[in-house]
């Protein structure tokens, strides 16, 4: 069964598709983000037909701004029009002649790539690619400005700008010759790498986790944000509670594996899940988890098979075994009721 599959419920909803874009479509190059965030962030304007000049604005800006810090952006050798990104941060070239080379050179391959995921076409369309004679433009479906609608619909940008963070680290560090140790800053939130002994931030660990709870809480599946106030805000949760690290001390307890967003009601709330071992159906549910981060090829997977275990079978060892010196050390489990449809 392909990867998309697995994530995904039975009839995947609008919010689905869109992620599976953004978290299990190929990457080669970085062009699939910065075309998403220019598309959320154009589609509350109204406007549906779009020339690759309108396009050329937001969808330049975005890629300088992550060039300043990661120059790397392809996994090919070089690439001209990130050349000229490059010429324009660097005070070489004028704005006009950035969104001129845009126009004609940075949307070559990404509009077609845009909406294919496990290399299919998903079957539903944020855009319609419209190549007149004319002139080249999008025609934005209703779909882009339904997702728009939902409500929480700013985390989009967020999981987006997450995802591209992690890739482009893992470009940068170079994945294949040295795995992508990512560590978890409980005090800031944060997931980072240590780069030649320097703490390096990647990106919000509640950004980079959402995305695969399709914004629903672990336990319990109501809805969450990674954005807004500190009484609304989702929290990142231990799965087996951090107050076990000094007694078992051969496994991280802040390790990604380990590491889940909820409800701050299910957290910490009256009937919350405290300093308890979680009910097994939840240990399955975060073996789920991992594996689709795991099989989507995410840049955590390493990080996560370096924790857990090379193979599934490992993995689901390494599980069981915790959780079985978890329980003999806190005695107590916890569980509670569906507030949402069950989507992982």
């Amino acid at each position: 069964m392909a990867e998309i599959e697995i994530f995904q419920e039975e009839f995947p909803s609008l919010e689905s598709y869109w992620r599976s874009i953004i978290l299990f479509g190929q990457n080669v190059a970085s062009y699939k983000f910065a075309l998403a965030k220019s598309l959320l962030e154009i589609a509350p304007l109204g406007k549906n037909a779009l020339t690759l000049e309108d396009l050329s604005e937001p969808f330049s800006r975005h890629l300088c701004e992550h060039i300043k810090n990661f120059p790397k952006q392809v996994t090919s050798g070089s690439s001209k029009f990130l050349d000229t990104c490059k010429a324009f941060n660097d005070g070489e070239i004028s704005k006009d002649r950035l969104l001129a080379a845009t126009s004609q050179m940075g949307f070559n391959n990404v509009i077609d790539a845009f909406h294919v995921v496990n290399k299919k076409d998903i079957p539903m369309r944020f855009y319609q690619k419209d190549y007149g004679r004319r002139n080249k433009k999008i025609v934005l479906t209703d779909n882009i400005f339904k997702l728009q609608t939902m409500k929480y619909f700013d985390d989009f940008t967020n999981e987006t700008e997450s995802r591209w963070n992690l890739v482009e680290t893992a470009w940068e560090l170079g994945i294949s010759r040295n795995l992508l140790d990512v560590q978890y800053n409980e005090k800031d939130k944060i997931l980072f790498v240590n780069d030649d002994f320097r703490r390096k931030t990647i990106t919000s660990a509640r950004d980079a986790l959402n995305g695969y709870q399709k914004g629903k809480c672990f336990y319990c599946f109501d809805d969450i944000t990674v954005n807004g106030s500190e009484n609304l805000i989702c929290d990142i949760d231990h799965f087996f509670p951090h107050t076990l690290q000094p007694m078992m001390k051969y496994i991280n307890i802040d390790g990604v594996w380990n590491l889940v967003l909820s409800c701050q009601n299910c957290n910490r709330g009256g009937g919350g899940k405290f300093a308890r071992v979680p009910a097994v159906k939840y240990l399955t549910r975060l073996h789920k988890r991992n594996e689709f981060l795991i099989k989507s090829h995410h840049p955590l997977r390493e990080t996560i098979m370096a924790q857990t275990g090379a193979s599934q079978s490992e993995r689901i060892a390494f599980l069981r075994a915790t959780d079985k010196n978890a329980v003999g050390l806190l005695i107590h489990r916890w569980g509670t009721v569906n507030k949402g449809m069950e989507v992982f």
